[in-house]
Protein backbone atom coordinates (compact mmCIF):
# COMPACT_ATOMS: atom_id res chain seq x y z
CA UNK A 1 0.00 0.00 0.00
CA UNK A 2 1.26 3.38 -1.01
CA UNK A 3 2.76 5.50 1.84
CA UNK A 4 0.54 8.93 1.92
CA UNK A 5 2.49 11.68 3.19
CA UNK A 6 0.83 13.12 6.22
CA UNK A 7 0.39 16.63 7.71
CA UNK A 8 -0.51 17.03 11.54
CA UNK A 9 -1.77 20.64 12.48
CA UNK A 10 0.30 22.69 14.90
CA UNK A 11 -0.32 22.52 18.98
CA UNK A 12 -1.49 25.79 20.71
CA UNK A 13 2.01 26.96 21.91
CA UNK A 14 3.54 26.82 18.43
CA UNK A 15 0.54 28.76 17.04
CA UNK A 16 1.08 31.46 19.68
CA UNK A 17 4.73 31.52 18.76
CA UNK A 18 4.10 31.58 15.28
CA UNK A 19 1.17 34.89 15.43
CA UNK A 20 3.74 36.27 18.10
CA UNK A 21 6.30 36.70 15.17
CA UNK A 22 3.81 37.40 12.86
CA UNK A 23 2.79 40.69 14.77
CA UNK A 24 6.61 41.95 15.11
CA UNK A 25 6.97 41.02 11.29
CA UNK A 26 3.72 43.51 10.88
CA UNK A 27 5.36 46.38 12.90
CA UNK A 28 8.71 46.25 11.90
CA UNK A 29 8.17 46.11 8.20
CA UNK A 30 5.39 49.11 8.48
CA UNK A 31 6.79 51.26 11.57
CA UNK A 32 4.86 52.31 14.50
CA UNK A 33 0.96 51.16 13.82
CA UNK A 34 -2.30 51.05 16.42
CA UNK A 35 -3.57 47.56 17.47
CA UNK A 36 -6.60 47.75 14.64
CA UNK A 37 -3.28 47.88 12.29
CA UNK A 38 -1.77 45.17 13.21
CA UNK A 39 -5.23 43.64 13.19
CA UNK A 40 -5.73 44.64 9.37
CA UNK A 41 -2.31 43.47 8.12
CA UNK A 42 -2.16 39.69 10.02
CA UNK A 43 -6.12 39.06 9.91
CA UNK A 44 -5.63 38.10 13.66
CA UNK A 45 -8.14 38.87 16.01
CA UNK A 46 -8.39 41.91 18.15
CA UNK A 47 -8.44 39.71 21.18
CA UNK A 48 -5.19 37.98 19.94
CA UNK A 49 -3.46 41.10 19.11
CA UNK A 50 -4.65 42.55 22.72
CA UNK A 51 -2.54 40.03 24.06
CA UNK A 52 0.28 39.35 22.03
CA UNK A 53 0.77 43.06 21.86
CA UNK A 54 0.65 43.24 26.28
CA UNK A 55 3.13 40.54 26.28
CA UNK A 56 5.57 41.89 24.04
CA UNK A 57 5.44 45.45 25.44
CA UNK A 58 5.68 43.66 29.18
CA UNK A 59 8.98 41.72 27.55
CA UNK A 60 10.22 45.10 25.97
CA UNK A 61 10.51 43.64 22.77
CA UNK A 62 7.77 46.41 22.11
CA UNK A 63 7.41 50.34 22.81
CA UNK A 64 4.31 52.47 22.53
CA UNK A 65 4.76 55.46 21.29
CA UNK A 66 2.68 58.86 21.50
CA UNK A 67 -1.32 58.64 20.53
CA UNK A 68 -2.13 60.33 17.21
CA UNK A 69 -4.91 62.55 17.19
CA UNK A 70 -8.24 60.79 17.71
CA UNK A 71 -10.86 60.82 14.81
CA UNK A 72 -13.19 59.72 17.26
CA UNK A 73 -13.15 58.00 20.84
CA UNK A 74 -9.75 57.29 22.36
CA UNK A 75 -6.73 57.84 20.22
CA UNK A 76 -5.33 55.26 18.72
CA UNK A 77 -1.82 53.87 20.23
CA UNK A 78 1.05 53.10 17.99
CA UNK A 79 3.72 50.60 19.00
CA UNK A 80 6.83 50.09 17.65
CA UNK A 81 9.82 47.92 18.06
CA UNK A 82 12.02 48.61 21.20
CA UNK A 83 15.82 48.86 19.82
CA UNK A 84 16.67 48.54 23.49
CA UNK A 85 14.09 45.48 24.21
CA UNK A 86 16.83 42.84 23.83
CA UNK A 87 20.48 42.19 22.04
CA UNK A 88 22.38 40.17 20.32
CA UNK A 89 26.09 39.22 19.33
CA UNK A 90 27.28 38.33 15.97
CA UNK A 91 30.38 36.36 15.20
CA UNK A 92 32.11 37.12 11.75
CA UNK A 93 35.14 34.30 11.04
CA UNK A 94 36.89 34.15 8.07
CA UNK A 95 40.34 33.80 6.80
CA UNK A 96 41.97 36.80 7.76
CA UNK A 97 39.62 38.75 10.20
CA UNK A 98 37.32 37.63 13.25
CA UNK A 99 34.98 40.51 14.27
CA UNK A 100 32.79 40.49 16.70
CA UNK A 101 29.32 42.60 17.39
CA UNK A 102 26.67 43.51 19.41
CA UNK A 103 23.57 45.16 18.01
CA UNK A 104 20.31 45.88 19.00
CA UNK A 105 16.61 45.08 17.75
CA UNK A 106 16.72 47.48 15.20
CA UNK A 107 20.34 46.72 14.17
CA UNK A 108 22.39 49.49 15.54
CA UNK A 109 25.50 48.30 16.40
CA UNK A 110 26.40 48.97 20.24
CA UNK A 111 29.82 47.40 20.66
CA UNK A 112 32.48 46.20 18.01
CA UNK A 113 35.65 44.09 18.28
CA UNK A 114 38.35 43.38 15.58
CA UNK A 115 41.01 40.84 15.63
CA UNK A 116 43.41 39.35 12.98
CA UNK A 117 43.71 35.36 12.57
CA UNK A 118 45.59 33.31 10.13
CA UNK A 119 43.42 30.79 8.55
CA UNK A 120 41.89 29.49 12.14
CA UNK A 121 41.89 26.18 12.91
CA UNK A 122 39.02 25.20 15.51
CA UNK A 123 41.45 24.63 18.02
CA UNK A 124 42.58 28.56 17.55
CA UNK A 125 39.37 30.00 16.70
CA UNK A 126 37.26 28.35 19.59
CA UNK A 127 39.06 30.25 22.62
CA UNK A 128 39.36 33.78 20.40
CA UNK A 129 35.52 33.28 19.81
CA UNK A 130 34.92 33.04 23.21
CA UNK A 131 37.35 35.89 24.13
CA UNK A 132 35.56 38.03 21.84
CA UNK A 133 32.22 37.54 23.37
CA UNK A 134 33.38 38.34 26.52
CA UNK A 135 35.05 41.68 25.41
CA UNK A 136 31.42 42.80 23.60
CA UNK A 137 29.94 42.43 26.61
CA UNK A 138 32.29 44.23 28.58
CA UNK A 139 32.42 47.08 26.12
CA UNK A 140 28.32 47.04 26.55
CA UNK A 141 27.37 45.54 29.86
CA UNK A 142 23.50 46.80 29.09
CA UNK A 143 23.13 43.45 27.04
CA UNK A 144 24.21 41.05 29.79
CA UNK A 145 20.88 39.17 30.63
CA UNK A 146 19.12 40.85 27.71
CA UNK A 147 21.16 38.54 25.26
CA UNK A 148 19.17 36.66 22.38
CA UNK A 149 22.03 34.41 21.80
CA UNK A 150 24.81 34.48 19.54
CA UNK A 151 25.26 34.47 15.65
CA UNK A 152 28.30 33.20 13.75
CA UNK A 153 29.26 33.22 10.41
CA UNK A 154 31.89 31.71 8.02
CA UNK A 155 32.59 30.16 5.26
CA UNK A 156 30.72 27.04 3.92
CA UNK A 157 29.87 24.72 2.88
CA UNK A 158 28.93 22.49 6.01
CA UNK A 159 29.61 18.62 5.66
CA UNK A 160 29.84 18.07 1.89
CA UNK A 161 32.84 15.75 1.14
CA UNK A 162 35.46 17.58 -1.40
CA UNK A 163 34.18 20.71 -0.75
CA UNK A 164 34.29 21.63 3.08
CA UNK A 165 37.97 22.66 4.13
CA UNK A 166 38.93 22.04 0.91
CA UNK A 167 41.21 24.69 -1.26
CA UNK A 168 42.51 28.05 -0.76
CA UNK A 169 38.28 29.35 -0.37
CA UNK A 170 37.82 27.59 2.57
CA UNK A 171 38.63 27.59 6.27
CA UNK A 172 40.78 23.91 7.34
CA UNK A 173 39.98 21.58 9.91
CA UNK A 174 36.51 22.35 9.90
CA UNK A 175 35.02 19.48 8.55
CA UNK A 176 32.26 17.34 10.82
CA UNK A 177 33.55 19.93 14.44
CA UNK A 178 30.51 20.72 16.43
CA UNK A 179 31.10 24.29 16.76
CA UNK A 180 27.90 25.40 17.76
CA UNK A 181 27.49 23.07 20.58
CA UNK A 182 31.46 24.22 21.79
CA UNK A 183 30.50 27.89 21.92
CA UNK A 184 27.64 27.37 23.36
CA UNK A 185 29.51 25.16 26.32
CA UNK A 186 32.18 28.21 26.49
CA UNK A 187 29.95 30.88 26.69
CA UNK A 188 26.88 29.49 28.04
CA UNK A 189 24.39 31.45 25.77
CA UNK A 190 22.68 29.88 23.04
CA UNK A 191 24.32 29.63 19.37
CA UNK A 192 23.31 29.86 15.66
CA UNK A 193 25.74 28.54 13.09
CA UNK A 194 25.15 30.14 9.19
CA UNK A 195 27.04 30.40 6.05
CA UNK A 196 28.33 33.70 5.37
CA UNK A 197 25.96 34.17 2.57
CA UNK A 198 23.02 33.25 4.52
CA UNK A 199 24.20 35.13 7.48
CA UNK A 200 24.55 38.23 5.05
CA UNK A 201 20.89 37.98 3.14
CA UNK A 202 19.12 37.94 6.68
CA UNK A 203 20.79 41.13 8.07
CA UNK A 204 19.85 42.39 4.26
CA UNK A 205 16.45 41.40 4.86
CA UNK A 206 16.31 42.91 7.97
CA UNK A 207 18.34 46.07 8.02
CA UNK A 208 18.90 46.22 4.09
CA UNK A 209 17.70 47.13 0.68
CA UNK A 210 15.69 43.65 1.06
CA UNK A 211 13.44 44.78 3.70
CA UNK A 212 10.34 44.92 1.60
CA UNK A 213 11.40 42.24 -0.74
CA UNK A 214 9.63 38.74 -0.58
CA UNK A 215 12.06 37.21 -2.85
CA UNK A 216 15.80 37.67 -3.23
CA UNK A 217 18.95 36.19 -4.06
CA UNK A 218 22.15 37.70 -2.12
CA UNK A 219 25.35 37.16 -3.34
CA UNK A 220 27.97 37.30 -0.85
CA UNK A 221 31.60 37.99 -2.30
CA UNK A 222 34.03 36.86 -0.15
CA UNK A 223 37.31 34.87 -0.22
CA UNK A 224 34.93 32.35 -2.10
CA UNK A 225 31.26 33.17 -3.79
CA UNK A 226 28.42 31.96 -2.54
CA UNK A 227 24.83 33.04 -2.09
CA UNK A 228 21.98 33.40 0.38
CA UNK A 229 17.88 32.88 -0.65
CA UNK A 230 14.64 34.05 0.37
CA UNK A 231 11.96 32.44 -1.71
CA UNK A 232 8.41 34.09 -0.77
CA UNK A 233 9.71 35.93 2.25
CA UNK A 234 10.91 32.44 3.52
CA UNK A 235 14.54 31.51 3.89
CA UNK A 236 15.70 28.70 1.70
CA UNK A 237 18.53 26.71 3.29
CA UNK A 238 18.03 23.32 1.61
CA UNK A 239 18.12 19.69 2.57
CA UNK A 240 21.91 20.02 4.12
CA UNK A 241 21.44 23.54 5.07
CA UNK A 242 23.72 24.43 1.71
CA UNK A 243 21.88 25.67 -0.94
CA UNK A 244 23.28 28.36 -2.73
CA UNK A 245 26.73 27.75 -3.03
CA UNK A 246 26.86 28.60 -6.43
CA UNK A 247 30.68 29.45 -6.56
CA UNK A 248 31.13 25.75 -7.58
CA UNK A 249 28.28 26.72 -10.73
CA UNK A 250 30.39 25.84 -13.95
CA UNK A 251 30.12 28.98 -15.62
CA UNK A 252 33.14 27.82 -18.52
CA UNK A 253 33.57 23.59 -18.89
CA UNK A 254 37.20 24.02 -20.34
CA UNK A 255 38.36 26.91 -17.81
CA UNK A 256 40.68 27.63 -15.03
CA UNK A 257 40.72 24.38 -12.37
CA UNK A 258 39.02 24.61 -8.70
CA UNK A 259 40.24 23.02 -6.18
CA UNK A 260 37.02 21.18 -6.15
CA UNK A 261 38.17 18.97 -8.70
CA UNK A 262 35.64 20.75 -11.55
CA UNK A 263 37.27 23.41 -14.27
CA UNK A 264 35.45 26.50 -14.96
CA UNK A 265 33.92 27.39 -11.66
CA UNK A 266 31.96 30.66 -11.03
CA UNK A 267 34.13 31.92 -8.07
CA UNK A 268 37.08 31.29 -9.83
CA UNK A 269 36.43 34.17 -11.88
CA UNK A 270 33.87 36.27 -9.29
CA UNK A 271 35.98 36.37 -5.75
CA UNK A 272 38.26 37.99 -3.75
CA UNK A 273 40.54 34.95 -4.18
CA UNK A 274 39.70 35.49 -7.81
CA UNK A 275 40.78 38.84 -7.74
CA UNK A 276 44.61 38.38 -6.10
CA UNK A 277 44.63 35.16 -8.15
CA UNK A 278 44.26 37.77 -11.55
CA UNK A 279 46.58 39.90 -9.80
CA UNK A 280 49.21 37.92 -9.52
CA UNK A 281 49.37 39.01 -6.54
CA UNK A 282 52.65 37.41 -4.89
CA UNK A 283 50.84 36.41 -1.43
CA UNK A 284 47.86 35.60 -2.08
CA UNK A 285 46.86 33.91 0.75
CA UNK A 286 47.54 37.03 2.54
CA UNK A 287 46.34 39.50 0.57
CA UNK A 288 43.15 41.80 2.01
CA UNK A 289 40.43 43.59 0.37
CA UNK A 290 41.79 46.59 1.95
CA UNK A 291 44.75 46.57 -0.70
CA UNK A 292 42.02 46.11 -3.57
CA UNK A 293 40.60 48.86 -2.50
CA UNK A 294 44.07 51.05 -2.73
CA UNK A 295 44.80 49.43 -5.83
CA UNK A 296 40.54 51.07 -6.88
CA UNK A 297 42.05 54.39 -5.05
CA UNK A 298 45.30 54.18 -7.01
CA UNK A 299 43.43 53.52 -10.95
CA UNK A 300 45.35 50.36 -11.38
CA UNK A 301 44.52 49.51 -14.62
CA UNK A 302 44.49 45.59 -13.19
CA UNK A 303 41.54 46.27 -12.01
CA UNK A 304 39.73 47.07 -14.79
CA UNK A 305 41.14 43.94 -16.02
CA UNK A 306 39.92 41.80 -13.58
CA UNK A 307 36.28 43.24 -13.58
CA UNK A 308 36.03 42.86 -17.42
CA UNK A 309 37.10 39.58 -16.56
CA UNK A 310 34.43 38.83 -14.16
CA UNK A 311 31.70 40.86 -16.12
CA UNK A 312 30.06 37.69 -18.26
CA UNK A 313 30.55 34.73 -15.58
CA UNK A 314 28.60 37.05 -13.45
CA UNK A 315 26.21 37.55 -16.13
CA UNK A 316 25.73 33.91 -16.59
CA UNK A 317 24.93 33.42 -12.82
CA UNK A 318 22.28 35.70 -12.56
CA UNK A 319 20.63 34.06 -15.67
CA UNK A 320 20.79 31.43 -14.81
CA UNK A 321 19.64 32.28 -11.04
CA UNK A 322 17.06 34.36 -12.34
CA UNK A 323 15.70 31.44 -14.75
CA UNK A 324 15.85 28.48 -11.80
CA UNK A 325 14.30 30.73 -9.31
CA UNK A 326 12.39 33.95 -10.42
CA UNK A 327 13.57 36.35 -7.61
CA UNK A 328 12.35 39.73 -7.40
CA UNK A 329 15.76 41.00 -7.66
CA UNK A 330 19.66 39.74 -7.16
CA UNK A 331 21.21 41.52 -4.13
CA UNK A 332 25.32 42.07 -4.58
CA UNK A 333 27.62 42.33 -1.33
CA UNK A 334 29.97 40.81 0.69
CA UNK A 335 33.89 41.54 1.61
CA UNK A 336 34.90 42.43 -1.97
CA UNK A 337 35.24 46.67 -1.86
CA UNK A 338 32.15 48.40 -2.48
CA UNK A 339 33.19 51.11 -5.11
CA UNK A 340 34.56 47.65 -6.87
CA UNK A 341 30.90 45.96 -6.71
CA UNK A 342 29.37 49.66 -8.04
CA UNK A 343 32.11 49.24 -11.27
CA UNK A 344 30.81 45.38 -11.73
CA UNK A 345 27.34 45.92 -11.46
CA UNK A 346 27.04 49.03 -13.84
CA UNK A 347 29.17 46.76 -16.30
CA UNK A 348 26.53 44.31 -16.21
CA UNK A 349 24.16 46.01 -18.46
CA UNK A 350 22.41 44.25 -20.98
CA UNK A 351 21.70 41.57 -18.67
CA UNK A 352 20.90 38.58 -21.10
CA UNK A 353 16.94 37.87 -21.53
CA UNK A 354 15.55 35.69 -18.64
CA UNK A 355 12.00 35.74 -16.96
CA UNK A 356 12.85 38.48 -14.66
CA UNK A 357 13.28 40.93 -18.00
CA UNK A 358 9.61 42.20 -18.49
CA UNK A 359 10.79 45.85 -19.23
CA UNK A 360 8.65 48.63 -17.69
CA UNK A 361 6.14 46.94 -15.38
CA UNK A 362 9.57 46.30 -13.14
CA UNK A 363 9.37 48.13 -10.24
CA UNK A 364 13.09 46.68 -8.75
CA UNK A 365 16.04 46.78 -10.25
CA UNK A 366 17.49 42.91 -11.45
CA UNK A 367 20.78 43.53 -9.63
CA UNK A 368 21.04 46.07 -6.36
CA UNK A 369 24.08 46.64 -4.17
CA UNK A 370 23.70 45.49 -0.74
CA UNK A 371 23.16 48.50 2.23
CA UNK A 372 25.12 46.85 4.71
CA UNK A 373 28.75 47.35 3.48
CA UNK A 374 32.00 45.69 4.78
CA UNK A 375 29.83 44.63 7.93
CA UNK A 376 27.40 42.57 6.25
CA UNK A 377 28.29 39.25 7.31
CA UNK A 378 28.98 40.19 11.00
CA UNK A 379 25.51 42.31 10.81
CA UNK A 380 23.87 39.28 9.20
CA UNK A 381 25.65 37.21 12.17
CA UNK A 382 23.87 39.05 14.85
CA UNK A 383 20.60 39.16 13.11
CA UNK A 384 20.68 35.47 12.92
CA UNK A 385 19.31 35.34 17.16
CA UNK A 386 17.13 38.08 16.18
CA UNK A 387 15.30 36.64 13.18
CA UNK A 388 14.73 33.42 14.97
CA UNK A 389 13.12 35.27 17.82
CA UNK A 390 11.24 37.44 14.93
CA UNK A 391 10.56 35.48 11.44
CA UNK A 392 7.15 33.55 11.13
CA UNK A 393 8.17 30.18 10.97
CA UNK A 394 5.20 28.51 8.57
CA UNK A 395 6.52 25.37 8.89
CA UNK A 396 6.22 24.77 12.05
CA UNK A 397 1.91 25.52 11.26
CA UNK A 398 2.40 22.59 9.05
CA UNK A 399 4.79 19.75 9.80
CA UNK A 400 5.11 16.20 8.82
CA UNK A 401 3.63 13.61 10.85
CA UNK A 402 6.83 10.79 12.12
Amino acid sequence: MKTRNALAGTNLEQAKSHNRRVVIEAIRLNGAISRADIARLTALSSQTISNIVEELEKARFLKAEPAGKPVRGQPAVPYSIDPDGAYSIGLQLDHQLLIGVVTDLSGLIRARVEKMVDRPVPADALPALAETVEELTRCFPAARGKLLGVGLAMPGPFGVQGLTSVGPTALPGWQDFPIAAELERLTGLPVIVENDATAAAIGEKLHGVARQIGSFVYLFIGTGLGAGLFLDGHLYKGSGHNAGEIGHLVVNPNGLACACGKRGCLERYVSLRAAYDFLELPDADHASPKLLEDLQAQGDERIEAWINSAVEPLRQAINTLELTLDPETVVLGGFMPVEIIERLVARLEPLPLSVSASGGARGIPRVLIGATGRETSVLGAAALPIFGEFAPRFDVLLKPRG
